[in-house]
Parts: structure tokens; C-alpha cells; sequence
């Protein structure tokens, strides 16, 4: 089928098309466009005259299913039309816009990728997979090999189980631990996305946001109290290990120490940190075990996949409810964790993640004091970190005028480090910030 056939129909169109003289396949005859005069310019029909974004915002309730990509959060309130929503293509560290526009990317799929986008071992892991048949009546035998080897990694890991998505598996480790314990109570401390167990939105139940009492990162002193306050009813204590900065050495020895004294399980979500700062996650590198534990993101480098693990008196309760999902154990995403592992045997990813980042951190902070700009800081740890803005405006400004320079840089926590970002990337990446902040620079001498 004709190319133009998917890209064609707005003015967003990507680069890329045949010849014109290409003859069609049997049965694809050319369309013609849809009159569109008397059609409403909010409605689908409308395509054809507007861009990706309004289109997409015409159809999609926010403007994108990840909440993190919709054109406000991307680039603020008053994003400029001109700057990218769209991805045609993503190869090591750069993506291509449906402009044909290519760009260094920082942001890495929202920290999904640690090697790079379409790193060769894991498409080919990936195709053979599919070639196989990603999906049938019985469980791929890559679920077995897969939880085989992460028993090995993760300390924590005595039993294992698959899900698709973060949001999923940690939301599995808080009914294990409700399963487990009989109880109802969970304190939590960082972000677990959208289910409705840990969030604040509309539309979630008074009586469940009752039911979890959140706690500032890093205050022992808080944790004590919630702990107390929950009582014989606590569940779980549910902790990123990493918010934005890397804990003191107290907060999760005490979450652990106070998970032990009331009964309660302890649950570290290793989604960002696990086969980042290390394979096994932080509870690898700050010794502190927890009952359960939740991975994803790089853990299958951006194939749809996350787990729950954890001690086998807590994940064998697992069969006392009910967590399953028809996908779980589909194998193009098992195939590419497999292979993400077999990186994660023969070099350390994890010790090149972190030299990158902070060579990555070192090219901002160059670019930030030549400017001679204030008001933003960097900070968090080395293989994801974040530029921190004292006004959104100035940050809004910044992250459009860096697109505009060839880099796509996030909007708060996180930029992430990849293997893929080589020297020349890092040099890109400073050369944009520095072009960035001269024209925030001459943008507010202007105002």
C-alpha cells in the first residue's frame, strides 16, 4: 500500500514518499481527499486542513494517550505550533518528527529506553518472536526463562509475575499485600501512576483515596507518624526509592524496620531505578531488601513490559485473588527483556548509564554558566536527572527554544541517560541548550 496512503492527509505530512511514477498494487486505487468545505473544523472529517496536533486533539480527549507527551506537557500552556508532537522515527538517541525534523533526544521514551531506540540484538529478539507467533493458547516458554533469570538479579525476587505496564504491577504489589496481610491500609511516598489505589483525580472514590496516606520523600519523622496513625490495619508501605534525588540513608533502613515491627510489607517501585542504577534496582545498591518489588521501563528497553516480585510467602498469596491479564505473557516483550539481559551480562549498562549522565549533566551545566542565566539548577542522580526552573514560563521558553536548536529535553523529572547517547550526541545536546539559553536570554531583555 502507498505510503501516502497512512501520511498524506494533512498539511504534517512526513517527508517520505514514493515516486510519483510508482505503480499501485493490485486494488489500491488512489483516493481521492474529502471535501471538507461545510465539515465542522473540530470534527475528524476536518483532517485534512489541520495539523497533527489539532488532529489529534480532535479525536484523543487530552491530545495523546501518555499523558507526559500531550503538547501542554511537552512544551507548557502556550506551546508554539511549530514545535514537534509527532514521531515518525526513533533510531539510538535521535527521533524524527512527521516534519522530517531530527532531533537529539534526552527524554529516551520517558526513561523506557536505556540502550537505544531499535538497539539491533532486541529487534532481532523482538522479530523472531513475532515470527514465531507472539501469542497463543498456552504461556510462552520465555515467561519461564525470563523470571528464571530475574530471580538471579533481583534480590528480592523469589517469585515473579508479568504485567504490561508500571501502573499495573504496582497496583498488583498493593493487592498482594492486602491479600497477604488481611489488611487494608497503605502509606506511599512517590508517583505509581494512574489506577485509582494511589491517585488523587476525579473520578476515584472518596472511601479508596482513604485508604492510602501519602508522605513526603525522605522525612522519617512523617513515615513514623503515618505508620502509627495506620496501626494494626497497615498493609503496605509503597516507596519509590528514588524521588528526584537519591534518599538518605535513614528513610528506607527505617521504612524497613517499621514494615517489620507493624507486620506490613514494603514495596519498592524499581519502574525508573531497576536495570538503570542497577540491574537488580536500588535495593541492590543500598542493600535494603523489600518484600515486593515493581519493574518496567528499562527493563524490556520500551517493549510493553513491567513485573512484580518479591519474597514467596507474599507473591504465593497472589493466589488467593485474582491479577491477570490476557497480554502478560505475550512474547515480543519477554523476548526483549531476554536480550536486554544478555546486555546486562556481558558489559556493565548500568556503570555506562551513570559515566553518561554525568557527562550529559556536565554539558548542561557548561551550557547554563557560560549563559550566565539563573533560576534553574540541575539535580536528581546521575543517570536521571533534572533541570529544575524557579518559573514555568522561563522553563517553557527554554524547552521550546531547545526543540527549535535539535534537542528534545523534559520538562522536570526525568532527562535520562542511554547507551546510545555517544560524544557527538553530548555535544549536540550542549550546543542546543546553549543556543536555548541565549535566546531565553535575549527573549527576556526583550519583554
Amino acid at each position: 500500500m502507498a505510503f501516502s496512503r497512512f501520511f498524506g492527509r494533512g498539511r504534517d505530512a512526513p517527508p517520505a514518499q514514493p515516486p510519483v511514477d510508482e505503480p499501485a498494487e493490485s486494488g489500491d486505487e488512489q483516493e481521492s481527499e474529502p471535501d471538507v468545505t461545510d465539515v465542522d473544523d473540530a470534527s475528524p472529517e476536518a483532517a485534512s486542513q489541520r495539523s497533527w496536533r489539532e488532529r489529534a486533539e480532535a479525536v484523543l480527549p487530552t491530545g495523546a494517550s501518555t499523558g507526559s507527551k500531550r503538547a501542554v506537557a511537552l512544551w507548557g500552556d502556550d506551546a508554539d505550533a511549530d514545535l514537534p508532537t509527532h514521531l515518525l522515527s526513533a533510531r539510538g538517541c535521535r527521533v524524527v518528527d512527521v516534519q522530517g525534523t531530527s532531533y537529539v533526544d534526552c527524554t529516551m521514551g520517558l526513561g523506557s529506553v536505556a540502550l537505544g531506540y531499535g538497539e539491533p540484538r532486541v529487534t532481532r529478539a523482538v522479530v523472531e518472536a513475532v515470527t514465531e507467533g507472539h501469542l497463543g493458547a498456552l504461556s510462552s516458554w520465555r515467561e519461564v526463562e525470563l523470571a528464571e533469570r530475574l530471580h538471579t538479579l533481583i534480590p528480592c525476587a523469589e517469585r515473579v509475575q508479568f504485567l504490561k505496564t508500571g501502573a499495573e504491577a504496582t497496583s498488583a504489589a498493593v493487592r498482594i499485600a492486602r491479600t497477604y496481610t488481611g489488611r487494608e491500609r497503605v502509606i506511599s511516598c512517590g508517583y505509581f501512576g494512574w489506577h485509582d489505589w494511589s491517585s488523587d483525580a476525579a473520578g476515584v472514590p472518596a472511601a479508596v483515596r482513604s485508604a492510602t496516606q501519602r508522605v513526603p520523600f525522605d522525612e522519617v519523622a512523617a513515615l513514623e507518624r503515618a505508620v502509627a496513625e495506620a496501626g494494626s490495619d497497615l498493609a503496605a508501605v509503597v516507596l519509590e526509592p528514588v524521588v528526584e534525588r537519591a534518599p538518605s540513608e535513614d528513610w528506607l533502613r527505617r521504612a524497613r524496620e517499621l514494615c517489620d515491627a507493624s507486620g506490613a510489607a514494603l514495596v519498592f517501585d524499581e519502574i525508573k531505578t531497576g536495570f538503570r542504577v542497577a540491574p537488580g534496582g536500588y535495593q541492590e545498591v543500598c542493600g535494603i531488601t523489600p518484600d515486593l518489588a515493581t519493574f518496567g521501563k528499562a527493563l524490556a528497553n520500551g517493549y510493553p513490559l513491567a513485573t512484580v516480585v518479591g519474597r514467596a510467602a507474599l507473591m504465593d498469596a497472589a493466589r488467593e485473588t485474582w491479577i491477570s491479564s490476557t497480554l502478560a505473557s505475550e512474547s515480543t516483550a519477554l523476548a526483549a527483556a531476554l536480550a536486554v539481559l544478555d546486555w546486562h551480562e556481558e558489559a556493565d549498562v548500568c556503570a555506562t548509564l551513570a559515566e553518561t549522565g554525568r557527562e550529559l549533566r556536565a554539558a548542561f551545566e557548561r551550557a547554563i554558566a557560560a549563559s550566565g542565566i539563573g533560576g534553574v539548577t540541575i539535580d536528581g542522580i546521575d543517570p536521571m536527572f533534572l533541570l529544575r526552573w524557579d518559573d514555568a514560563v522561563r522553563e517553557a521558553r527554554f524547552l521550546a527554544e531547545c526543540a527549535r536548536a535539535g534537542a528534545i529535553v523534559k520538562r522536570g523529572a526525568y532527562n535520562f541517560a542511554a547507551v546510545a547517547h555517544d560524544e557527538d550526541a553530548i555535544q549536540e545536546i550542549e550546543a542546543a541548550t546553549s543556543s536555548a539559553l541565549v535566546a531565553l536570554a535575549d527573549w527576556e531583555r526583550s519583554r
